[in-house]
Formats: structure tokens, C-alpha cells, sequence
């Protein structure tokens, strides 16, 4: 076999970490031939519940699974030490009532510190992608202090949204969401996104033409993408 990755996860033990770990260990990301080292990194409340995930993830006994590192958020260049990979999960979420600014004041200093400590200790080839909202700024936010680390090197996960405009599209036009193709979201996370389907297809038909309602897509279309997230919140409370 290869010589591991190490691969750090911020938020491990949250659920959105917890479920991205075992794939990580499993071989289903980087390969069933590459040994991986999981950089397990939580804030120190959480620091028990880490503790069991790493029993789990010994319980599984994954070939892949080199090794397992733990380290709280009050020393991130720990967790991040020569890292390949980090995967940048955790932050603090949006509750009922929040907007993605009040979320940048309250991550912007969490990202801040986690591109320095990247900056500071993590290999030379890291690779880093930002998940926590508002991932686009978030990503800025680190990448900005994180001056060693190509830009090339950054990337934030806007996918979300881009399956929501597809989920929509689908939706109006009754067709599977597989059949369209090439949509995509412009701006920053945030109710000021523009889903753009003017360059989409569906089924390999434009899709202005499929859809055939131009209020549509200038009105709800538009607006239940923007602000699908909150709709969300609201609902599940």
C-alpha cells in the first residue's frame, strides 16, 4: 500500500462529521488502496463525544484506517499537522431567525484562526474544503490567512444549493432531477444567490424552453432557491 493521507475533519463529532468519517476511513473516498489518518478535531464541550466516535471507528476495523488523531479547537495546528487533507465541517450553525451575516460574525474568527493553523502546519500539498455556512466566505476568510496555501487549493461546497435549483427544476417540469444538466448558482451562499438555468438542459433541451415560464424563473423560482435553507429551519423548527 501507498503511505497514508492524513486527512483532518472540524466538527467530527457533529452530525454531518460523524457521517463523513466512516466513509473517509472506509477507503470509499480515496480509494480502497490509499491507508488514511483521520485528524479528528472538535471544540473541547465535545471532546467525550469525539472519544466515542473513535471507538466506533475502531470497532469497524477498516483496513484503510491508519491511525486516528484527536485535538480540540484550542489547537488546531495539532489537529492540523501535516495534513493533506482538511475538511472543514464544523462551525457554528444557523438557528430560526439567523441570516448568513450573522453567521460570518460569529465564524469569521473560527476561520480565521483555522487558516492560520493550516497555514502553520499542514503539509505543503493540502488540499482544503469548506462546509460550514457561510461556506463561500468562510473559505475567503481562511484562504486569506492561509497566504502559503495556493488559492487553486481552496474549494467551498456550494453543492447544496445547486441540488436545490435542480430539485426545483425538476419539480416544474416533472422530470428527473438526472436529466438536468449544466445548471448553476452564482454569488455567495446566500439569499442574494442567482440560480442561473440559462445555460442548463433537460433531457438535452434548453431549459427556458422546457420549462416555458419565464415569471417562473424570474419570481419563485429564484426566491425558493434563495431562501430554501431558512424555509428549512423554519419548518423542522
Amino acid at each position: 500500500m501507498p503511505a497514508p493521507i492524513h486527512v483532518a475533519v472540524t466538527g467530527a463529532a457533529g452530525n454531518i462529521g460523524y457521517a463523513l468519517v466512516f466513509r473517509l476511513a472506509s477507503g470509499e473516498v480515496f480509494g480502497p488502496d490509499q491507508p488514511v489518518v483521520l485528524h479528528l478535531v472538535e471544540i473541547p464541550p465535545v471532546l467525550k463525544a469525539l472519544d466515542g466516535v473513535e471507538m466506533e471507528l475502531d470497532d469497524c476495523a477498516f483496513p484503510t484506517l491508519a491511525g486516528v488523531v484527536k485535538a480540540d479547537s484550542d489547537h488546531l495546528e495539532d489537529g492540523f499537522a501535516d495534513c493533506n487533507w482538511v475538511l472543514c465541517v464544523g462551525s457554528i450553525p444557523r438557528g430560526k431567525g439567523m441570516e448568513r451575516g450573522d453567521l460570518i460574525r460569529v465564524n469569521g474568527p473560527i476561520f480565521t484562526n483555522t487558516g492560520k493553523a493550516i497555514n502553520n502546519a499542514a503539509a505543503k500539498d493540502v488540499r482544503v474544503l469548506v462546509v460550514g455556512n457561510p461556506c463561500n466566505t468562510n473559505c475567503l476568510i481562511a484562504m486569506h490567512n492561509a497566504p502559503d496555501v495556493p488559492r487553486d487549493r481552496w474549494y467551498a461546497m456550494t453543492m447544496l444549493d445547486q441540488n436545490r435549483a435542480q430539485s426545483q427544476v425538476a419539480q416544474k417540469t416533472g422530470q428527473p432531477v438526472s436529466a438536468v444538466k449544466n445548471l448553476a448558482i452564482w454569488g455567495n451562499h446566500s439569499a442574494t444567490q442567482f440560480p442561473d438555468v440559462y445555460h442548463a438542459t433537460i433531457g438535452g433541451k434548453a431549459a427556458p424552453d422546457v420549462i416555458g415560464d419565464e415569471a417562473w424563473i424570474q419570481g419563485d423560482f429564484l426566491t425558493t432557491v434563495q431562501k430554501r435553507g431558512a424555509a428549512v429551519i423554519e419548518a423542522r423548527g
